[in-house]
């Protein structure tokens, strides 16, 4: 039952190139930041991430982009990520940009065992009939563009509405970064840094967790816990130095 690992390193040192994976985090807050240069040294490549955004363009997932180690992006958010949005644009990167609720029940859902569900948001757009540009060419040119999707009427309490279907999102590997673990895999997260990180933790088939305090099993009060055991294969646990290194995607100063 102990899943703690010894370092990043060995954390991720089975991922392989290609592979699907979720990271959590909203911005910068609550990112599996160390997990994340892991994989930079690795050399891993080729991958698909499943994140809300792509950090910065030196810090988060935004390391790895910039290293081109990302072929494909699914996200709500390009945000203060320049290169992202360049690569993107350049046709150097496939973007499925999703409704960041629905990306999140996708992810839910994945983890639920749930393979699909309909919603209201998206429809009546090219979310639901398709059309929204994934990949461009060098030229500015649509090369992929996203599919139509299944839509359907429902009977509500407000009448009949349309509702269009999205699948669920299920990762090879899942990076979290939660405040506090025990060595079982339980997982405290604190504050905003809770955001996405329990919903990629669901949907990840090998979940690894860095995490900035390691209790002893027991320790965690069980009403506290954010994500259960079940779902993490891997802990990691941070030096205080790791823990502490955090950066603020935007800051605001009043004058002087």
């Amino acid at each position: 039952m102990d899943k703690v690992v010894a370092s990043a390193a060995e954390a991720v040192a089975d991922l392989p190139d290609g592979a699907t994976v979720a990271v959590g985090g909203f911005g910068l807050c609550g990112i599996p930041s160390v997990l994340i240069e892991a994989l930079l040294e690795a050399g891993t490549t080729d991958l698909q991430a499943v994140s809300n955004n792509c950090g910065v363009d030196e810090w988060g997932l935004g390391r790895l982009l910039y290293e081109k180690r990302l072929r494909r992006m699914i996200s709500s958010y390009v945000g203060e990520n320049k290169e992202f949005a360049r690569q993107y644009l350049a046709g150097e990167l496939e973007v499925e940009l999703t409704p960041q609720g629905t990306l999140a029940e996708r992810m839910r859902a994945g983890g639920s065992g749930i393979p699909a569900f309909f919603t209201a948001t998206g429809v009546g757009t090219q979310v639901a009939e398709g059309g929204l540009p994934w990949r461009y060419d060098d030229a500015g040119g649509v090369l992929v563009a996203s599919p139509p999707k299944e839509v359907r009427t429902f009977a509500t309490a407000e009448g009949e509405k349309e509702f269009v279907m999205e699948e669920a999102i299920v990762a090879d590997f899942a990076l979290v970064r939660a405040w506090k673990g025990d060595r079982h895999g339980n997982l405290v997260y604190r504050d905003s840094a809770r955001n996405f990180n329990p919903l990629a933790a669901m949907c990840g088939r090998v979940t690894i967790a860095e995490v900035e305090h390691l209790v002893e099993p027991g320790e965690l009060d069980p009403n506290d816990v954010h994500t259960p055991g079940v779902y993490v294969q891997r802990v990691l646990a941070l030096t205080p130095e790791q823990a502490a290194d955090k950066q603020i995607e935007k800051r605001t100063v009043r004058p002087a």
